[in-house]
């Protein structure tokens, strides 16, 4: 009994030293991310100080880019989002939007707000999808620029599909409808397919960001305020980590391995090579960056992929728990199954850093880490009921990697308040850093829970994406 106890006791030892160093390397990933996204934004921000982006607007070499919007139960917010997609800062540019087979009244305030009319256009299906039951323009020359599809159900990656197919122009603008653009969004995501000349880029992406209270006139963001509901306002924090401290950092490291689904740009041409959009995952954006980058490496083409750290769009974050919940695990699914389809990149040098640096990085700490924090806590406390683990120990490693998540949230919310400052009121500011110290304890045990339930979903074979249901922005009187 004695010997088994001794090697119990040892093993805790082992379990403690391991589970301290898995902490250790994560945090270590984490700032120097964070330091790399600091550098990158700092010249980012120097270089672009003095661009005069009506030049670009008024060029004759501006990319000719097509919007492509898939729709799916929208009716609460579709009004408002094609009207913001219709008066961007930009020339030459169409908009796509696709009703999914919605089932509530999308198609019928689409047709009677822009006056749409049923036409016939031919169509090169280079990609297959669900059949279309029709496609529409308006009559108003307003809206000139508008094209309505009618489809039949099939998911938002096969209406990306279809918006591939119709689009006219070598660039396309993939939008979630839900969305408010900022009036020069179009005009700083065209700029790297103009400045890159050594090699094609091939994507490009920005930041998105929490418009939930955040006030909309005319489609447009006329003020920004914080939410008052506690999940999405920790959202907004949650976002800024992701896109001002971590995809800064990919991007200069070329490892970019996702294009938020709500905003990217994509060159047709590649992504149509690369066989449009997987109708085989809920994680179609980034299994779409991957594989685009991946056919550009097989076939030795040199490539690049953009990101800008402007705040470009501003999207409805899910604030009941339920809605919370089915999105995360969605999440959840669509990395794995990205990861799954692609597996044969993982550690392969024949991807250089994208197989060797990020595939792997996505593997342990997008893919694992749920799974490692979820055992490493159970196993806690199994230790501790058994008395192998003391309470001083247990809460010392906690307060560590509490303080950890509060100190790596505050440098998200300095960086933004040096930067775009996009939360000038200081009761804001406040209700933000209060958030920091909230999440760990309320909102990250949530997002692991979503993310077991996105195992669970996967290993059942669960298909789909789940009602998602919208509140609609508030609108400006």
């Amino acid at each position: 009994m004695t010997f088994f106890n001794n090697e119990l006791t040892a093993f805790s030892e082992v379990y403690l030293m391991l589970i301290l160093a898995y902490a250790i390397f994560i945090m270590s990933s984490y700032l120097i991310l964070a330091h790399l996204s600091t550098r990158e934004l700092r010249e980012y921000l120097k270089k672009n100080s003095f661009v005069d982006y009506n030049v670009l607007l008024t060029s004759e070499f501006a990319p000719s880019l097509s919007l492509i919007a898939p729709a799916y139960n929208e009716g609460f917010t579709i009004k408002e989002n094609v009207k913001s997609l219709l008066s961007l800062n930009y020339n030459n540019y169409q908009v796509i939007v696709v009703n999914d087979g919605s089932k509530d009244n999308s198609m019928e305030i689409l047709i009677s707000t822009y006056d749409l009319v049923l036409t016939k256009r031919a169509i090169h299906q280079q990609i297959e999808t669900k059949k279309i039951k029709g496609i529409y323009t308006s009559r108003n020359a307003a809206f000139k620029k508008l094209i309505v599809v009618d489809k039949e159900n099939g998911g938002k990656a096969d209406a990306l599909n279809v918006g591939l197919n119709i689009a006219q122009n070598p660039y396309v603008v993939c939008i979630d409808v839900d969305c408010i653009l900022d009036k020069d969004s179009l005009l700083k995501l065209a700029k790297p397919f103009l400045e890159s000349h050594e090699k094609r880029i091939i994507a490009t992406g920005g930041v998105v960001r929490i418009a939930n209270q955040c006030v909309i006139k005319n489609g447009r963001l006329v003020e920004v305020n914080i939410p008052d509901v506690m999940i999405p306002r920790i959202q907004v924090l949650e976002y800024l980590r992701a896109f001002l401290l971590g995809r800064m950092a990919w991007s200069r490291l070329d490892g970019l391995l996702l294009i938020s689904g709500a905003f990217g740009a994509f060159d047709r041409e590649i992504a149509l090579l690369a066989g449009g959009y997987s109708t085989k995952t809920v994680g179609e954006d980034m299994e779409l960056v991957v594989r685009m980058r991946r056919y550009m490496l097989e076939n030795d083409l040199p490539y690049g992929v953009s990101y800008i750290p402007d705040p470009l769009c501003w999207t409805e974050a899910p604030e009941d728990f339920n809605i919370f919940k089915k999105q995360r695990s969605r999440w959840m699914r669509g990395t794995i199954e990205t990861l799954s389809l692609h597996k044969k990149m993982f550690l392969n040098p024949k991807y250089k850093l994208l197989g060797m640096l990020s595939v792997p990085y996505w593997t342990f700490f997008e893919f694992l880490a749920p799974a490692i924090e979820f055992t490493g806590l159970l196993i806690t406390v199994i230790f501790i009921i058994f008395g192998l683990l003391s309470w001083y120990f247990f809460f010392l490693l906690l307060l560590f990697v509490y303080f950890f998540a509060v100190l790596f949230s505050v440098i998200a919310l300095y960086s933004e308040e040096r930067t775009y400052h996009k939360y000038p009121k200081q009761a804001d500011f406040f209700k933000l850093l209060l958030a920091a110290f909230i999440e760990p304890l309320y909102f990250h045990p949530l997002t692991i829970y979503a993310a077991l339930i996105g195992y669970k979903e996967n290993l059942m074979g669960t298909k789909g994406w789940g009602e998602m249901t919208r509140k609609g922005f508030t609108q400006k009187q």
